[in-house]
Order: structure tokens, then sequence, then C-alpha cells
């Protein structure tokens, strides 16, 4: 019993034996301890590794631009670059055209989007011999350089560059309506001069409200003898017509790779993805389309586009932007007097593979959809066109005419203003007074100008209607020269859209373009609006604005309007809603004035000068905004010698004096203006 206690004693042979397991357990442990740190290793440490690879799946993405307009000159042989700033496409076209004349001389041109390169680069023109910078720059809005010429503006207010070695010409485009004409053209020309750079010919001035294009042309015959002189240069006295584009006409194609009317994206209508802008508009469906007047020979309408889940975000002021179709019945009628199969599917390729452009418009397509959503084929064509499709006219005396409707002389000049321009003759008019005339369809497209977006002043608020975007719009409808009916191509457009159609029966592609058009920033400033007929619509925005301000309890101003229509039992546009405003006490005086009633006409002006000192009480003690929205032409101008007289009047000062005073409420952002010709 006792011995149970006793350790018992190994042998040798035992102690030997426990070596070996000991051994062989600690070579376990080293053996599994290696073993992990290599599954670690290997497992886990290559995915460590290859973490940073994951970004190389983007490389399927085209590469990154080259911002050097200098460089590509250089590499194409470039020495004439001419940059646009076009809202419209027309200084766009003018650029294209100066572009392509630059072979006559001996010299090679490219036409270049200003937003597309890095112009601190025009400091480096000077490096290529026989260098030149063209500017066609049209002004936007009231003086305000177009979306795609922004940057340039802003980087030539900030820069120090020395430009000393550059060369320029400017061509501006704008429009004498207007409070600032030509802003754009002249401030690219003056600052060009200060930062050191040399004028070679003068600032040409377009003036959209006469006859811009024979201002253009005008301009450009006296430009290139100065080019020439300056660098000894001659013509070479090729006038031949050079296709910019080479047609490729596909007969086994993936229609899903066809463009259908897209303005960027292949399938963007399909697969809508934000954000919208020009290049990505959003389909919106129309809600309601209702007719505004209740007689009269004219159409004004009111549609609601719904932007529902688009994260479209707008304020009172902007614009909505829309782009139309054109009427399918001068598509085919174009189609049948050319003889072509408008379903075609085609490309049309630039010819010059370096440039940025490599269509005139989305490619593939039809000519159907070119024709219907890519190309104008009712504004009146401009001289160049012409020029090109005289060669296609099979009568002498056709080819002969459309020759000298092309040419800079004075009778040429004439007989285009009168046959093309006054009697508003497009290309199917052109095509069936000319019956020897039948160009390609294929080069017909490469001249016709892009169709183009139509601004709408948005008629509601965001802050009422966060999902909807409100249109007023009056149908254009007229008789030519000729005795054809001329149709607006929007307006005509969105007037056939029916609410809740299944299909694109309803559907409007659209995005906004923001605007400087604001209310005050305190919502106790009064606001004095001034907008006959459809210049209502921004205001409907303003005091939707105001009165749901006036629901949160702020304290809101007065909120005067001045609107006009022909008659009061006709066309008096919101009618009903300016009165329920009025009852609730948001728009606190309503002005109306009826042209054409009586005897005399009366329009807003006359209100205006009737309540004079109204409105110098408001304007000049209570610190008011004014707006005005509608025609430039006329009204605008109207109105805005109205104050001056009201001003000099009770403010007792000269002409001159108030004319001062005028300008400088629109410095301080007191007196706007939403207008168009």
């Amino acid at each position: 019993m006792g011995g149970a206690g006793v350790e018992p004693t190994l042998s040798p042979p035992d102690t030997a034996a426990q070596q070996d397991w000991l051994l062989s357990m600690t070579d376990v442990f080293l053996l599994s301890l290696l073993t992990g740190l290599l599954t670690y290793w290997f497992f886990f440490r290559k995915k460590k590794e290859e973490v940073p690879d994951l970004p190389k799946m983007q490389t399927v993405a085209p590469p990154p631009r080259d911002s050097s307009f200098i460089e590509k000159m250089k590499k194409t042989g470039r020495n004439i670059v001419v940059f646009y700033g076009s809202q419209t496409g027309t200084a766009e076209e003018f650029a294209n055209r100066l572009s392509k004349d630059a072979h006559r001389y001996g010299l090679r041109g490219m036409a270049a989007d200003p937003e597309e390169y890095d112009l601190s680069d025009l400091s480096r023109l000077s490096e290529i011999d026989k260098s030149l910078a063209v500017f066609c720059m049209a002004t936007y809005g009231e003086g305000d350089p177009t979306d795609n010429a922004q940057d340039f503006y802003d980087w030539l207010q900030e820069a120090d560059a020395d430009l000393s070695g550059l060369r320029f010409a400017v061509f501006g485009l704008g429009n004498k309506t207007y409070e600032h004409f030509n802003a754009m053209g002249k401030y690219v020309d003056k600052r060009l001069e200060e930062l050191g750079a040399q004028r070679i010919f003068e600032l040409g001035l377009g003036d959209d409200d006469g006859n811009l294009e024979e201002d253009f042309i005008t301009w450009r015959e006296q430009f290139w003898p100065a080019v020439c002189e300056h660098f000894g240069v001659e013509a070479t006295g090729e006038e031949s017509s050079i296709r910019q584009y080479e047609l490729v006409v596909h007969t086994d194609v993936n229609m899903n790779r066809v463009y259908t009317g897209e303005m960027g994206r292949l399938k963007s209508y399909e697969n809508q993805k934000p954000p919208f802008d020009a290049k990505n508009p959003f389909l919106a469906q129309v809600t309601e389309n209702r007719k505004l007047n209740e007689g009269g020979e004219r159409h004004l309408m009111h549609l609601e586009l719904d932007i529902s889940n688009s994260k479209i975000r707008y304020e009172s002021g902007d614009h909505v932007a829309v782009y139309p179709a054109n009427d399918s019945s001068l598509v085919n009628q174009i189609g049948e007097i050319l003889g072509t199969d408008l379903d075609t599917i085609m490309s049309l390729n630039n010819l010059d593979e370096e440039s940025n452009k490599k269509h005139p418009f989305p490619c593939p397509t039809s000519y159907r959809t070119a024709l219907t959503y890519y190309l104008d084929i009712t504004n009146p064509p401009r001289t160049n066109v012409l020029y090109e499709l005289a060669q296609y006219a099979a009568a002498a005396g056709e080819q002969e005419r459309l020759r000298r409707m092309a040419s800079s002389a004075a009778e040429g000049k004439a007989l285009y203003l009168s046959w093309v321009v006054e009697a508003r003759r497009n290309i199917l008019a052109i095509l069936q007074d000319m019956p020897s005339l039948r160009p390609p369809i294929d080069h017909l497209c490469e001249l016709l100008p892009r169709l183009q977006a139509r601004y709408y002043s948005i008629a509601s608020s965001s802050k009422v209607h966060p999902n909807a975007i409100h249109i007023c719009a009056v149908t254009v409808e007229y008789e030519t020269k000729t005795g054809r009916l001329n149709k607006g191509v929007a307006t005509s457009w969105l007037r056939g859209k029916v609410p809740a159609q299944h299909g694109s029966g309803s559907l409007v592609p659209m995005y906004v373009r923001k605007s400087q058009f604001r209310l005050p920033f305190k919502p106790s400033t009064p606001v004095l609006m001034i907008g006959p007929g459809t210049g209502i619509a921004p205001f409907l925005g303003f005091i939707q604005e105001r009165a749901w301000l006036k629901q949160q309890g702020k304290e809101v101003g007065e909120t005067v309007l001045y609107y006009g229509c022909r008659h009061e039992r006709e066309d008096y546009l919101y009618r009903q809603e300016l009165a329920r405003f009025q009852q609730q006490g948001v728009l606190t005086q309503l002005h109306v004035a009826f042209s054409r009633d009586q005897a005399e006409k009366v329009y807003v002006q006359h209100l205006l000068k009737k309540n004079k000192e109204n409105v110098w009480k408001l304007v000049n003690d209570g610190n008011a905004h004014i707006y005005v929205c509608g025609d430039a032409r006329n009204m605008a101008r109207d109105v805005q010698n109205t104050f001056y007289e009201i001003v000099a009047e009770l403010g007792n000062l000269s002409q001159p004096q108030a004319v001062d005073y005028v300008k400088k409420l629109m410095t301080k952002g007191r007196y706007s203006l939403d207008v168009w010709s």
C-alpha cells in the first residue's frame, strides 16, 4: 500500500524512446507552423498584392485626350486654329468655314472647341511658322460667354500670360437688340491685345438682328487679304469643293449599335443615367398640355414635364432646353425628291483622322434619323451650303444663280437676301424651286447645320413643383412670300405631345440650363416684374415661390406684375391663377395692358409711365428688383427707355444721369433681363 506513492524508475531504453517522441512532436509543430506561414503568405499576402490590380479593369476606357492644341497642330501640319464659342451652332459653323478656307492660301486650318483644350498654350503658338489664332465668339444672354467658352473667359480674366508672339483676329456674333451687344467678342479682342498679342485684322461684329451671314461674309472677304499680306502668301485659286466626311453605307449592321436620335451615349434613351445635360438629356413625360388662349388665330399652350427620379434640380428663373424633332412630312419629301431610301444605315466619317469630331452627328444612323433629329432642315441655308450645292445643279441657270447668291458681290448678297432669307426658303423649298438641283443626300447631310435645342423660361417654382417643370409657349406658324406655310420646329412638335400616351408621343428630351435671372436673396425685397405674352413664364415661378415663402412664415415684400396681351377675352394667360394670387395677398399689384382692345394700342410701358410715382417709390425708396422678360427687339427696349424717363423726371436727373442710374441697377443685379429676339 505504501509503495503506491513511489515514482517508478525508467530504464535507459525508455528514456531514448521518450526523446524520439519529443523530437517528433517538435518537428510536427515546426512543420505545422511553417505550413501555416506558407499558407498565410500564399493566400493572404497574394490577395493584398492583387488589390492594386483592380483598377486595371478600367483600361477599356478611352485614353485621356491630349489637351494641347499646339502639339496637335504640329503633328498634323496645321498653322491656323479657329476657336469657337457657340451656343446654337452658328459660331462653330463659321469656324469650320474659316478653317476650310485656309487651304486656298496654302495654309492649313483646324476648328477647335476651347472647352477641349488648354488655352494657356496660346503663348506657344509662335513655335509654329505662319501661325494664327482666330476666335469666333458668340455672346449669350446678358453679355455672357457661351457654355463652351466659359473656361476660356475665366482664364482670360485671371491670366497674366505673355502673348506677345501670338497673332490673332476675332469675329463676334451678337444681336443689337440686346443690351450687351457682342460683349464676348469685344472682350476677347481687347483682352488678347492687353496680354501682348498682335491683332492682324480688325474685330468683326456680326448682328443677328440684321443679317449675320452677310456680316460674316463681308468681314471674311477682307480678313483673308489681310492674312495674305501679313504672311506674304497668295491665294492658290483653288475654289473646288472639299468634302470633310466620307460616306460608309452599312449593309450588315447590328441595329443595337445604330443611333436612333440619342444626343450622346448610344441607347441613352433606353438606359437613362444622371447627371442630365446637353449631351445626356432626360426623357421627360408630358403630363399636361393645354391650350391657354380662348380665341384668336394663335395657339398658346401650357405644358408640364415630369422630372421625377431624374435628380434634376432647378431654380425659379432657370431655362429648360428641349430637343425637338423635324416634321416627318418634310423629311419624307426630301427623301422623295432625292430618290433616297431614308432607312439606309450609314456613317459619315471624318477624313481627318486626327480630328476630335469623328462625325457631323451620331453615327451610324439612318438618313431618316439624321434628317429628323440631328439636322436643321427648316431654316434658310447659309451661303456656303448654296456654294457647295451648286455643283449638283444640272441646269446652267440654276447653278449660276446658286453661285451668285454664294458670292461676295453686292448683287449676289441682295439676291440671297431676297430669294432665300426674306422668302424664308428652307432646303426643301430650294430643292422644289430648282428642279435640276439633286445633290447626293450624304453631302447634303454633311452640309446642313445641326438641329439645336430650344430654350424656354421655366414657368414654375421647384419649391412648389419639385418633380415638374412647366413651359409656356406659343406655336409659330406663318405664310412665306412664296405661299408656303412654315411652322416652328419645337412649338409644333410640343403641341403634338399627348399626355399619358405610351411610347415617344409624350416624351420630351430635356435638360436644365442655369440662369442669372434670380429672385432677391431677401424675400422682403420688393420685386417689379414686366412680362407681356409668354414673357409671363418666369414670373409664374417667381410668384409661386413668393407664395410658398409666405406660407413658411417669411416676410415677403411687394410683388408687382405688369402683364400685357392683345385681347382680354382671347389671350389673357393664367388669368385665374393670377387672380388667386391676388386674393391670397401674394401678388400685391397686377397691371394688365390689352394692346388691341381699343383704338390706341396700350402696352406695358404705357402702364409703367401711368404709375410712375409708384414705380419710382418701389425702385428708389424700396430698393425693388426689376425683371423684364419677353421680346428684346421692341418691348424690352421700350420698357428700358420708359425707366430712363421715370428716373429722369422723378429723380430730377438729366438724361445721361438717368441712363447711368439704370445701368448701375443692372450692374448691381437689380435690373435683370430674360429676353429673346
